[in-house]
């Protein structure tokens, strides 16, 4: 019997030893588990802060790109509206052109006649020198003064002066 008690005694403490063994492999898994989630923790918020410090990035990108789109959009309507003067003002002036090169042709038509020194009669309007402010040696004569040399309701257009429009 003593030796079925030093038997029992000798696997009783290789239990022991197995025991400690077991117990110290738990506690070295646990160590690594709680290492692993730490890193894994540490992961996770270098991740979160990477994606913060994008939505700050994309988020100033997105108001600095919406501010260049409303001053481009401001420009844009400015140089539209700037062109839709332009482009009256060149109907206008192609409107006068058309209309000098009508009283050119008229005048020129009549062999000179109304720069004789007499009365010319285009479409019925009695045009003289005077009225066209011609002095009787050819050069201009402004006896007139702020009178519309042009017959009044016959030419009555009136030029555009770069100072009479208020782009703004």
């Amino acid at each position: 019997m003593a030796s079925s008690s030093s038997t029992y005694r000798s696997s009783s403490s290789s239990d022991g030893a197995v025991a400690v063994a077991v117990d110290e492999r738990k506690r070295k898994r646990m160590l690594s588990n709680r290492e692993s989630a730490r890193r894994s923790r540490m992961r996770k918020q270098k991740h979160i802060d990477d994606l913060t410090a994008q939505i700050n990035k994309l988020s100033s990108d997105n108001r600095q790109i919406l501010t260049s789109l409303t001053v481009t959009s401001q420009l844009y309507m400015k140089i539209q509206a700037e062109n839709s003067v332009l482009a009256a003002q060149m109907s206008e002036l192609s409107s006068r052109l058309e209309s000098l090169n009508e009283i050119v042709d008229l005048v020129t038509s009549t062999n000179g006649a109304g720069f004789a020194g007499g009365v010319d009669q285009i479409d019925g309007c009695g045009f003289d020198d005077r009225t066209l402010g011609i002095s009787n040696d050819g050069n201009y004569d402004d006896m007139m003064g702020g009178v519309n040399h042009w017959g009044g309701s016959v030419y009555a257009n009136q030029p555009i002066m770069a100072n009479d429009i208020n782009m703004y």
